[in-house]
């Protein structure tokens, strides 16, 4: 079965160093498109369309390829790591990188659907689209950086373009909402940059392979505050307990579309980069036990707040928060099972909490309003609706066999495996969570779908003045009254793309938790990312890598690769290292037309291992077949 996308990595991995910078490069390209054809809506729409469509063909093609040929990393401008810009792709970054785009694509398709437009119906989409795209390209950065500093880049290049999206149209609410979002970021970003300096005054360098190298030689007061420090700049956007009452307030506010995007990936962006932090840098572990507090008291608040709301908007952006909890819960465990499981987890519900969000707006569409005093008959009046709403709410809330309750069943083993007293805790707090989740998901629906319309607190309002949200709160007009009750075949069929793809995770649970598991395995060991991102410039390449340990499977499969390695000479002595760097013999692989190196081909030269190059490939099909 897995023969055909072997052979598919074959044939594309000589291509691999110029499909690295397609995500970035591609919605970049089509931004500036927009802006140029700004007087041709038409254009607009089909360049935002097809450029998302073939970046999701991209990040599909490079899962492929580094799931068969291990890490790959680009060196920007032909400036080798640690100095230069490096992009990175493994089996974290590409796995979310290619959900992502999938949640991007959808999104733009149910917007040019709903016939989103800046102003009057007149006037042509001359913001959101390109808006849109540079939102998309700072996401992209943020998953394939290489370097604390350009993480940094891909926060603020998303983020004011989220800025922008958040208040188009300039309404009271929009933008006291948007100054609150605003504030907190600003504070996020100023947190950042003071951890950037302090990391950079403590190792002298931004390159997180070589500050997870070096990381281990500094004072642990020292490393804990550094740490700490991020937690705080990626904590906030995440959107973690204590750190999250900015949400709630905030993401209602925009048109559900706005909202799905925001609610599907900006948050997990946070939680990558803590995923990220906590593997390649700070391996030792020292606050694990202050995020097992922090994912019970996201869990548990997120979702005590959701049982309290009467609007759907509102109480699916407090699920949201709950359901970070799951994620952080997998990370804090410190286990490649717990971070395959966070993972896996985060796959899914970037999926299914954009498709709820893209249901409200179905809702909204359809009825007038997202408010539960005055929804009701939606199951008898919209069938369709109510079947795209069912499916992903019960998966959020876990019944089997999808893809939520998977993913809680594999953080729940974890728990049980790591075997302290607040593993068992967090694992109650999972489950409460859980059925909490459940039962607001099924109050939505009763009220909403179930409930006869006039018996709703103020259904007879709302059936005497039906009227899209836009009209009611003087929103960014995204629909006018004439569309209520007229949902458009693309919004529905956007919506149901991302309903069968969450759905499709439980018929596929097995190949992605293979990926998951081999992307936690890797990551734990911080020699394989280190010697992908680094080879020959590593501090000392030998570190890390005399346990002689045997990897199957995917491109990080090595033997005893100590041996591979050329006797650099002392630790942190450039001058004994620096006759090696140049040695025919250095495992670095690298393209002199691309500058791209994997983690695993470096082997091809190595001495006495004639036909090395091609022996992974049977371990890695036998690793599959079982």
């Amino acid at each position: 079965m897995t023969e055909p996308f072997h052979q598919a990595a074959e044939a594309m991995y000589p291509y691999v160093g110029a499909l690295i910078p397609l995500p970035v490069i591609i919605p970049a390209v089509a931004a500036a498109l927009s802006l140029l054809f700004a007087r041709m809506p038409n254009v607009q729409r089909q360049i935002a369309f097809f450029s998302l469509l073939i970046t999701a063909a991209v990040n599909a093609s490079l899962i492929i390829i580094v799931d068969f040929h291990g890490i790959q990393t680009l060196q920007i401008g032909g400036w080798d790591a640690p100095v230069g810009i490096t992009l990175v792709a493994d089996r974290l970054s590409t796995m979310i990188l290619f959900t992502s785009s999938v949640v991007l694509f959808s999104v733009i398709w149910y917007a040019i659907s709903q016939g989103v437009r800046d102003g009057t119906k007149d006037e042509p989409v001359a913001v959101f689209l390109p808006t849109y795209m540079l939102l998309t390209m700072g996401v992209n950065i943020s998953f394939l950086a290489g370097d604390l500093f350009n993480l940094y880049v891909g926060f603020e290049v998303f983020l004011v373009a989220s800025y922008v999206l958040l208040t188009l149209g300039a309404s009271a609410g929009r933008v006291r909402a948007g100054v609150g979002y605003v504030m907190v970021s600003m504070a996020s970003s100023m947190i950042f940059l003071l951890a950037l300096a302090y990391v950079y005054a403590s190792v002298g360098t931004m390159n997180m392979a070589q500050i997870g190298q070096r990381m281990q030689d500094i004072p642990e007061g020292t490393r804990t505050a550094i740490f700490a420090t991020l937690l705080v700049a990626f904590g906030i956007k995440a959107a973690v307990v204590p750190l999250a009452a900015w949400l709630p307030d905030s993401y209602p506010t925009a048109p559900s579309l706005v909202t799905a995007v925001f609610a599907g990936l900006l948050t997990k962006v946070g939680v990558y980069a803590i995923i990220r932090a906590r593997t390649s840098i700070f391996t030792n572990g020292g606050l694990d036990t202050v995020l097992m507090w922090v994912a019970l008291a996201t869990m548990l608040v997120g979702i005590l707040g959701a049982i309290a709301q009467t609007d759907i908007k509102r109480l699916l952006s407090f699920t949201l928060v709950s359901h970070i909890g799951y994620m952080i819960f997998g990370v804090s465990l410190g286990t490649a099972q717990g971070l395959s499981g966070a993972i896996f987890y985060a796959i899914h519900h970037i999926l299914v909490q954009t498709a709820l969000f893209l249901v409200v707006g179905l809702i909204e569409r359809q009825a007038g309003t997202s408010s539960l005093r005055r929804l009701g008959s939606l199951m008898y009046s919209a069938p369709l609706i109510a079947v795209l709403y069912f499916i992903p709410a019960i998966n959020l809330g876990g019944v089997p066999p999808f893809s939520g309750f998977l993913g809680k069943i594999i953080l729940i083993q974890a728990g049980a495996n790591e075997g302290s007293w607040l593993a068992w805790v967090l694992i109650g707090g999972a489950l409460v969570t859980s059925l909490l989740t459940l039962y607001v998901m099924m109050l939505v629906w009763a009220k909403g779908f179930q409930r006869d319309r006039a018996d709703a607190p103020e259904g007879n309002v709302a059936l005497a003045r039906p009227a899209p949200l836009s009209d009611i709160t003087d929103e960014v007009e995204f629909s006018s009254r004439q569309d209520v009750g007229r949902v458009p075949f693309g919004m529905l069929g956007a919506t149901a793309l991302l309903v069968i793809a969450s759905t499709s995770i439980t018929f596929l649970a097995g190949p992605i938790s293979g990926i998951t598991s081999r992307a936690a395995e890797s990551a734990q060991d911080t020699s394989i990312y280190q010697y992908a991102v680094l080879g020959e410039n590593a501090d000392n390449p030998t570190r890390h890598l005399d346990q002689k340990e045997r990897y199957e499977g995917g491109a990080d499969s090595y033997k005893e690769r100590s041996h591979l390695l050329p006797d650099p000479g002392p630790a942190h002595d450039p001058k004994s290292a620096a006759p090696e760097t140049s040695s025919a013999e250095t495992p670095s692989a690298e393209s002199s037309s691309s500058g791209t190196r994997s983690s695993e081909t470096s082997s091809k030269d190595a001495p006495g291992k004639s036909g090395a190059s091609e022996s992974p490939t049977p371990v890695k099909k036998e690793a599959r077949d079982d």
